[in-house]
């Protein structure tokens, strides 16, 4: 019983403070062994045959090693005090997910827009994309708010609730390390999982396998909204028409998904470092983007949310009964 009470009390913490603002959290962590790991890689590999393997080594290092370094901090904790050890991986399993950050870096960017200033918008939207956000025009920015929402309901919310319900599952694992695991794997996917230089070959391990993790929780995700929708065979339909011609096996159908529930239209030209990068066009546009459409999104995304953990719990529930 206590991984879904861990569950639950992760999710309330993550409900009512999300990541406060200068508070140690696990990713930095992540990302600071990843820094340093590249560094070390990059200063003795210098061909794409060595460069592969480091990039394995680095993956699979980082990935276990997260899950590893996370249940034996809960264990260590466990031992000091049972109660301890629920307040410890409640905290990691909360940091793990993103429901309140996708919020809050929403209304950071509507809040100026809304106001006039658009100056700031775009100022603050450069903290959340990879994009140039100089030029963007309003409608660019509402777009470009709206995929960022969308595309992190997945690697962000939903899949670490995925990998955190099935490590709750699974005796000996518990919700926290396993979601830790593939945070690791998502964080080292943002970092060097590019195919342009100098991560062409050191992240190509990291890339591919953060697109298989997060395959099946990105399908039943979609799978959910769509139910959730009232609509699932337009949504699938639209999905499979539209979805596919992303270059990413997961952020197409997840930004796909909210277009054709909202009925707006995602993708298009996008600029990074004053090179244009086009991206399919996803949806039917049937209305401009507006800010209610990424409320709405984020509302979906946290319906989705609620749908998994309750009925998961339920189940588990029940077959303690039996």
């Amino acid at each position: 019983m206590t991984p879904f009470v861990i569950l639950i009390i992760a999710a309330t913490l993550d409900y009512l403070i999300g990541d406060p603002w200068g508070f140690p959290h696990p990713v930095q962590v992540m990302g600071w062994v990843i820094s340093r790991l590249s560094k070390f890689a990059f200063q003795f590999c210098h061909n794409s045959i060595t460069q592969r393997i480091a990039g394995i080594l680095l993956g699979t290092v980082l990935i276990i090693g997260s899950g590893i370094v996370g249940a034996f901090v809960i264990q260590t904790a466990r031992l000091l005090h049972p109660l301890l050890g629920i307040i410890l991986e409640s905290i990691l399993l909360a940091s793990c997910f993103a429901l309140r950050s996708l919020r809050t870096a929403a209304q950071a960017v509507l809040l100026p827009l809304g106001a006039g200033q658009i100056e700031a918008a775009r100022s603050m939207l450069s903290n959340y994309v990879g994009r140039d956000t100089e030029n963007l025009t309003e409608a660019e920015i509402l777009r470009a708010v709206l995929e960022t929402v969308t595309e992190n309901a997945t690697d962000g919310v939903m899949a670490p609730l995925f990998y955190a319900i099935v490590g709750a599952f699974l005796p000996f694992v518990g919700a926290a390390p396993l979601a830790l695991a593939y945070k690791a794997s998502s964080t080292l996917d943002s970092m060097v999982g590019y195919r342009s230089s100098p991560y062409t070959y050191l992240g190509w391990f990291s890339a591919r396998l953060e697109d298989c993790l997060t395959w099946l929780p990105c399908r039943l995700t979609v799978i959910t909204l769509a139910l959730l929708s009232g609509k699932p065979f337009h949504v699938w339909q639209i999905c499979q028409r539209d979805a596919i011609k992303d270059s990413s096996p997961n952020s197409g159908w997840s930004e796909c998904c909210y277009a054709a529930i909202l009925g707006v239209q995602m993708g298009g030209t996008n600029w990074y470092r004053g090179i244009a990068s086009s991206k399919p066009l996803l949806g039917d546009g049937i209305y401009a983007i507006a800010p209610t459409h990424i409320y709405k999104a984020l509302q979906l995304t946290r319906y989705c949310f609620l749908l998994w953990l309750f009925s998961t719990t339920s189940l588990f529930f029940l077959l303690l009964k039996r």
